[in-house]
């Protein structure tokens, strides 16, 4: 038996590795998806003021710092039991709009994207955003980086900074925002949705198209069916910034709908000693392991998830993009049959972009987001919180609990990625199976199809870790004094 090792994986937020091991005649034996770095946020934020959280945790990463902030900023007023404002709580939604945009641009094009556009077997140092450029134009290029400024200036102009937004305080805003940068971002929303509608296009001439690539994304090797999560709204629509979270099975029957607050009476997480990610799971369903079904705890929170835990989006050009692409993929525009199929979960990604672009140019109209009203003043403490948003790459969970002087004494987040670990390891192992044969040829471009599996949910590994199993990796190399020849080497968990 040998093991290949995928290490670094590639087009992330964080650091992992896949381990394979492959039988003498080729076939696979088994995989194993590790994730081999720790942060451990949730132990820096005991012993701090509730209040400096939602500006501590956005340093977890510098891609979804908006998702942590709101996620803080929503646990925060729980924990000083105060409404926000209306004005407020329309200034968050639309920056948080703005960024899902930006966030969904960059994997589309970024990090998933040169795999289609330039091809799942293309050269490594080809798959890049400059590979995707190349092939489809400098013009298209410029309006990718076009859509990314748009968004961080609106997230500048509302958050008070382009990363690592600061205004979310407890109790609403610390800034309101003038006519001037009302109409600035009436512009910008308009520019989006125009981009939005780009996208489209790129989808459908590289992707959709391509009879190779259809072929690929409803194969199954890249199909798991698990339980699906996601926030939606009264009217059972995709929401990003608040709602109740929506459970439904692999089946399309609604396991649970529930309020924040209660996401432990349907969340539980399991620990693997190899990894330092945990595995949540359904705790009414309970952990049966790495497994697909209705019988199964697994759950995804992705773009793709979020579609199937829905009835459908809030904005008319999702809407038909939505219902085009469950017709495309079911056969029913309804979005009643799930969609399996992880490579969807690119085309997912599309529809919540466009939702997201006119949700921007919906609210930056809205006169109400003018008014000076952006705060409540906090006068009580309740001690405990719980704020969930849709991370764009999935379900966010902030919880925390403080003593009468609200210094945080636990914290608990679970995180888009974490939520995926499970289905993450099922995918990379269900594709492994489906390209490594007895007999076959392992390449560069069966190792990058591979890596596909675990691209669609566009993991952040550094958001996730939180685990601490056991003990840390660690590598000690003994070099000869004089010569510097290696003595010995000892290894443990690397």
């Amino acid at each position: 038996m040998r093991s290949i090792t995928i290490d670094p994986i590639t087009r992330l937020e964080g650091h992992g590795k896949i381990h394979l091991f492959v039988k003498d005649d080729g076939e696979l034996a088994n995989c194993y998806f590790q994730i081999p770095e720790l942060r451990g946020f949730e132990k820096f934020c005991q012993g701090r003021p509730v209040e400096e959280l939602a500006r501590i945790t956005t340093r977890i990463c510098g891609v979804c710092p908006d998702a942590h902030h709101m996620a803080a900023a929503k646990a925060t007023d729980a924990v000083f039991g105060v409404t926000i404002p209306p004005a407020a709580f329309k200034l968050r939604t639309l920056m948080y709009n703005a960024f899902f945009a930006g966030d969904h641009t960059t994997h589309f094009y970024a990090l998933g994207g040169p795999d289609f556009v330039c091809g799942p077997d293309a050269p490594a140092a080809e798959r890049n955003i400059l590979g995707v450029i190349a092939k489809v134009g400098l013009d298209a290029g410029k309006k990718v980086i076009g859509m990314r400024a748009a968004g961080q200036k609106i997230i500048e102009m509302i958050g008070g900074k382009k990363v690592h937004p600061v205004t979310a305080i407890p109790g609403g805003q610390a800034k309101a925002i003038s006519k001037t940068e009302q109409e600035e971002i009436a512009k910008l929303g308009d520019q989006m949705v125009e981009f939005a509608k780009f996208t489209v296009q790129v989808l459908n001439d590289i992707v959709l198209s391509n009879k190779a690539y259809l072929e690929m994304i409803l194969s199954d090797s890249y199909a798991h069916q698990t339980y699906n999560m996601g926030l939606v709204d009264e009217n059972n629509k995709v929401t990003f910034y608040d709602g109740k979270v929506r459970v439904v099975g692999p089946d399309g029957k609604e396991h649970a709908k529930y309020e924040p607050a209660r996401y432990l009476d349907y969340v539980a997480e399991h620990v693997e000693s190899y990894s330092y990610l945990k595995y949540p799971y359904l705790k009414k369903i309970g952990w049966k392991g790495f497994v697909d079904g209705v019988d199964s705890g697994v759950y995804k929170a992705s773009p793709l998830s979020r579609l199937n835990a829905s009835d459908g989006m809030t904005t008319p050009l999702a809407q038909a993009e939505y219902e085009r692409f469950y017709e495309t993929l079911t056969g029913d525009k309804s979005g009643k049959k799930m969609v399996h199929s992880t490579l969807a979960t690119h085309w997912a990604r599309v529809v919540e972009l466009i939702n997201a672009c006119e949700v921007v140019q919906k609210m930056a109209r809205d006169e109400e987001i003018l008014s000076p009203n952006v705060r409540t003043i906090p006068t009580g403490i309740v001690g405990e919180g719980v704020g969930i948003v849709e991370a764009p790459r999935g379900t966010l969970t902030h919880h925390y609990r403080t003593d009468n002087n609200g210094i945080v004494v636990e914290a608990n987040l679970i995180v888009g990625t974490t939520n995926n670990n499970a289905p993450i390891s099922m995918s990379v192992k269900r594709a492994a199976e489906g390209l490594i044969k007895k007999g076959s040829e392992i390449t560069e471009g069966t190792l990058n199809r591979i890596e596909m599996a675990f691209r669609a949910y566009d993991p952040c590994f550094g958001c996730a870790t939180h685990s601490l199993p056991g003990e840390m990796p660690m590598e000690v190399v003994v070099h000869d004094a004089e010569s510097g020849e290696v003595v010995s080497t000892t290894r443990r968990h690397c």
